[in-house]
């Protein structure tokens, strides 16, 4: 039998707007629009249905087209009751000091209700609007002490730190954190690996077919267990489940139908000039439009227009679950989700592919292999 914990299921908060088509980042260069304003009654609601559905917490996105991170899930504390928030921000921005004090508050607030997830950047264009202009190894560097150094004072114990980057003194929060927040981290480059591996409690990688996820979960671990350490693992990925098949493959073309060759070749691009090396990896896998299912259920339709996160998995409920449980094979165990529309992709992932995960353990297979009742 299976001794599998339950998978940790999260959904996306989406700050910079939504839409029934794969909308993308260049909207703020005027190549695409949302038709779901992100204002704050929009975004109550996607977190209230989350919440409702038993969602464990929305990832609230970081960067320039995206509402500030912290405000908008300040602003969702009263309005949700069991959700947490998956609050990304970058570092190096703020002080480490100040950002313990705002993590440290915003437990106090929320009742426990928050984790980090650190973006250290892929794009020097963007890290430049902030008046960040580090390399992109340096940028991991200085990840890495910032987050020790947010830890160190979650400990209430005042903290010296002297690094490359950082040199306080006394660094400290009022009232330590209870639980101290989980911390996320992304990053598929040398320098990113290593920086997760010193530092962090869950790497979190965009979804790639589960051999090439396996290769990143192994290659964590094993630096990780140079410092003494063991990480949890998680994957960014959409989803489209239906009833049938046939249903699902269907929403799939409608979108790639509905994409602009306008935005196609901006966000191309784009991509093709990131340093990224996670957004790198993501754009081969949209690179040809005639053959975007890239594994069995493993569809990279949205990486042909929207920068971040490239693919999807698709299928009914049961060929779903199955391929999420391929990828907790192989060690994943948070599944951070989305879908256009959000509000109506969370429905049908949460009344058609969870419950297949609320069953009792069954016999190790090489999938669920659970009919599509």
């Amino acid at each position: 039998m299976t001794t599998q914990n339950a998978p940790h299921f999260h959904w996306f908060l989406p700050t910079a707007g939504d839409s029934r088509d794969v909308t993308s980042n260049a909207n703020v260069e005027g190549a695409a629009v949302g038709n779901r304003t992100a204002d704050l009654k929009y975004l109550t609601l996607l977190a209230k249905t989350a919440d409702t559905l038993g969602y464990e917490a929305v990832l609230t996105p970081t960067g320039t087209t995206c509402l500030d991170a912290w405000i908008a899930a300040s602003a969702l504390i009263p309005e949700t009751e069991r959700l947490k928030f998956l609050v990304a921000f970058r570092p190096g921005l703020i002080t480490p000091t100040l950002a313990a004090q705002q993590a440290a508050a915003f437990q106090e607030l929320s009742g426990g209700r928050l984790a980090l997830n650190i973006v250290t950047g892929g794009d020097a264009t963007e890290q430049a609007r902030f008046g960040d202009y580090l390399s992109k190894d340096e940028r991991y560097r200085r990840t890495a002490e910032f987050v020790e150094i947010v830890k160190g004072a979650w400990t209430g114990v005042p903290q010296d730190y002297k690094g490359e980057f950082y040199d306080v003194t006394g660094a400290v929060v009022a009232t330590p954190p209870n639980p101290v927040p989980e911390v996320f981290f992304g990053g598929a480059s040398e320098a990113a690996r290593e920086a997760a591996a010193r530092t962090v409690d869950t790497y979190l990688t965009w979804t790639e077919p589960p051999s090439a996820v396996a290769e990143i979960v192994e290659d964590v671990k094993a630096r990780a267990a140079k410092y003494g350490r063991e990480l949890t693992f998680g994957i960014r990925a959409h989803v489209i489940t239906r009833d049938t098949h046939e249903e699902a493959w269907a929403v799939a073309h409608k979108l790639l139908d509905r994409m602009d060759p306008n935005v196609v070749e901006f966000v191309r691009g784009f991509m093709n000039k990131a340093e990224s090396e996670g957004q790198r990896r993501q754009a081969a896998l949209s690179a040809d439009a005639d053959n975007l299912e890239v594994y069995p259920g493993l569809w990279a339709g949205y990486g042909r227009v929207r920068p971040g996160a490239g693919t999807a998995i698709v299928g009914s409920h049961a060929e779903v679950a199955d391929l999420i449980q391929q990828y907790r094979d192989i060690g994943i165990d948070h599944f951070v989700l989305s879908g256009n529309p959000h509000i109506e992709e969370a429905y049908w992932f949460a009344e058609g592919v969870k419950p297949l995960f609320d069953r009792p353990a069954a016999p190790e297979t090489s999938g669920l292999k659970v009919s599509a009742s």
